[in-house]
């Protein structure tokens, strides 16, 4: 197979987390390219998020041999780009993402894919008709010490979880107000910044028989339930208004024997095992969560692969899960689940 061309379309923060991670992965010996650029305007390198993803101060595409274009066609059609990042407004991405697979290009959507469970079902009828893979960028599935424990929790090695606390917490973004602070087009932190949680949660335990949350979809906790799991599994999401408030993503999950504990401020200490009256560091892979969905991606397609994990039906049951706790907000009541197992 000869060298997979990459367009990235958007070009802010996460536009040029895409383009790193790729070029990253080109460095490590994946064959692949990133040859395009789609934005509105030129590129001015963004803003800053939450997590330092190696983006830097700023890139020259032109020294890179990447060129921009503020056509979407003409980055939709080019014949030298076999994979398209999309990394635009979240009320941008279905349509984006299924122009790009009648165009055959393979995607990597960036999160979340949709506003609506019911949106990513047209995507998810397009996608049946391709040949191409679609996948989910949901990145914590691939985060080095979130990986660890969704591993550790399936085999069962340090025993049944007991409690599962997970925390994501920052300020408010200070990029692209005009698109996070306008629920309507967001969702808010609720389905931007938590649903990174309630994805990996249902990875992680499975799908809860009911959840109940409360606060606002700027700020809440939601307690899922499961009559055959943990006790206990809760996840806390929150945009405080005030910028110099620092980013925070953390948990702390109690096995029976043990408590693993992970705190990204940690730096490359962030997870600590606590068993048999020691604390053990764990050591982690270098990298980051988009590092890992994106090899994870370039693998699948250079392997001839007919599926990718995550794909859009666990996509859909994410959106599904999340409705389901802005539900429980807006009633004041826990809400039973019906998401397919």
């Amino acid at each position: 197979m000869s060298r997979l061309g990459i367009g990235i379309v958007g070009f802010g923060f996460m536009g040029r987390t895409h383009l790193e991670a790729y070029r990253r992965a080109q460095a490590d010996q994946f064959d692949c390219q990133v040859k395009a650029v789609f934005s509105l305007d030129p590129p001015d390198f963004g803003g800053q998020g939450n997590v330092d993803t190696g983006t830097g101060d700023g890139v020259d595409l032109d020294a890179l041999g990447i060129r921009w274009t503020p056509q979407i066609e003409q980055l939709l059609e080019a014949d030298d780009v076999d994979l398209i990042s999309i990394c635009t407004p979240t009320d941008t991405h279905i349509d984006l993402a299924i122009e790009a697979l009648e165009q055959g290009k393979h995607v990597l959507l960036e999160k979340p894919v949709a506003l609506s469970s019911s949106e990513v079902q047209r995507l998810v009828a397009v996608d049946a008709r391709t040949d191409r893979l679609c996948m989910p960028a949901m990145c914590m599935r691939f985060w080095p010490g979130w990986s660890w424990l969704r591993e550790t929790v399936q085999s069962g090695e340090l025993g049944p979880v007991k409690s599962a606390y997970f925390q994501r917490i920052g300020a408010a973004p200070g990029w692209s107000q005009d698109f996070y602070l306008d629920e309507k087009r967001s969702g808010g932190a609720l389905m931007d910044l938590h649903v990174h949680d309630a994805d990996f949660v249902m990875a992680t335990f499975g799908v809860p028989d009911e959840v109940s949350t409360s606060g606002t979809r700027s700020q809440l906790i939601t307690q899922y339930r499961y009559p055959d799991g943990p006790s206990s599994v809760v996840a806390e999401a929150a945009w405080y208004p005030d910028p110099s408030y620092p980013f925070q993503m953390r948990y702390r999950i109690g096995f029976a024997d043990a408590v693993a504990d992970f705190d990204l401020s940690r730096g490359d200490q962030a997870l600590h095992l606590y068993r048999g009256g020691d604390c053990q560091v764990i050591d982690l892979p270098v990298g980051n969560g988009y590092d890992g969905e994106i090899r994870h991606l370039l693998q699948a397609i250079s392997e001839g692969a007919d599926k990718v994990n995550p794909d859009l039906i666990e996509a859909r049951g994410v959106l599904q899960l999340v409705e389901a706790e802005g539900q429980s907000i807006d009633d004041g009541r826990a809400v039973k689940i019906s998401i397919p197992r």
